[in-house]
């Protein structure tokens, strides 16, 4: 009777070791399946700092940082919003106010100058907020955090989109993209 008191603990023990941690919160997606990220379709939100370039107008150009909103205050024209648009969407809406009555043919260039930054927590030394930086992967977020703690488990991650509500499981490897905006997760190792 003890034997099989003792598997079924047992049992039970690695049926809980075997779920997702998260529960129904989480998604599970195989090693290499998740897309790297891809400036051109990036779309802009809160706390980037876009580059804005009109060209002879260097008291429009300059750097602005997006508020929580997804608005950019820029001079003489007011607020664009950018939340939800390509930097290329962006510049056009600019391009398009410009035109509306202040200058008779604007030239406007735009880039991100810099992305919003990605989240690290769980099993790192230093988990924190941290500046993006393009081609970033998860292991290159662990470093950052100043490693894995010894009770890191080190074959995947949990990662949350910026917007997204449910965090996804991902394989960890040398290549799993981060993106700008990213909630990223180590959990916990059973054993």
């Amino acid at each position: 009777m003890r034997l099989l008191s003792l598997f079924a603990f047992l049992a039970l023990m690695f049926s809980a070791c075997a779920s997702t941690p998260g529960g129904s919160n989480s998604n599970i997606v195989e090693a290499g399946q998740r897309e790297p990220f891809d400036a051109a379709q990036y779309l802009l939100g809160p706390g980037d700092r876009i580059r804005l370039i009109v060209y002879n107008e260097a008291d429009l150009s300059g750097e602005f940082t997006i508020d929580g909103a997804g608005q950019v205050s820029l001079p003489l024209i007011g607020e664009v919003e950018a939340n939800g648009l390509t930097v290329s969407e962006w510049r056009q809406a600019v391009d398009a106010k410009l035109r509306g009555g202040y200058l008779k043919d604007p030239r406007v260039s735009a880039e991100v100058a810099a992305y919003r930054p990605y989240y690290i927590l769980g099993e790192v030394e230093r988990a924190g907020t941290y500046p993006y930086q393009s081609g970033l992967t998860v292991l290159n977020a662990v470093a950052t955090a100043e490693g894995f703690t010894y009770r890191a488990n080190q074959k995947y991650v949990f990662i949350r989109r910026d917007g997204e509500s449910v965090e996804t499981r991902y394989d960890l490897t040398s290549t799993t993209p981060v993106r700008p905006g990213d909630t990223i997760r180590i959990g916990e190792r059973f054993f």
